[in-house]
């Protein structure tokens, strides 16, 4: 696999750890991004946050273009962005859809995901663990469809 990985997490991921301690645990983003780059072993990795819609896109842009696999953990975006679904929509590889916390067990307006109709699979409520076990499933995705007779 000589294509990269990219994960990427939008708003206020980079307060992971300060930010609603009690809902979404202590775990850094910089932890969360080593245990990513363990897990992904010799899989080049592109880890990303950013708290702008725009820059996100750019970056499903780039990947659609460049990687071979996505986790994506859209945050409060989930929700909201059209314009990030549509951007999903573009990348032919596996993308898994990743959450934090159960979004199904929080309040009501956290329970509909604009991106789970577009995505591959969705993983949600193991905590910064998900993480790990997104990059794990990805790369089996990614060797199972290589491994497909073209």
């Amino acid at each position: 696999m000589s294509k990269p990985i990219f994960v990427l997490n939008g708003p206020n991921l980079n307060r992971l750890g300060r930010r609603e301690p009690e809902v979404y645990g202590y775990t850094t983003l910089a932890d969360v991004e080593k245990m990513c780059r363990a897990a992904a072993g010799d899989t080049p990795l592109e880890f990303r946050q950013s708290n702008s819609e725009t820059q996100l896109i750019e970056w499903i842009h780039e990947a659609t273009d460049t990687a071979s696999g996505l986790v994506f953990n859209p945050a409060a975006y989930t929700f909201t962005s059209m314009a990030i679904m549509d951007a999903l929509k573009m990348f032919s590889g596996p993308v898994i859809e990743l959450h934090i916390t159960n979004i199904h067990r929080r309040e009501e307006m956290y329970h509909h995901s604009l991106m789970s109709g577009v995505v591959t699979a969705v993983i949600a409520g193991l905590g910064a663990k998900g993480y790990p076990t997104a990059i794990g499933a990805l790369k089996e995705m990614i060797s199972e469809q290589e491994a497909i007779p073209a």
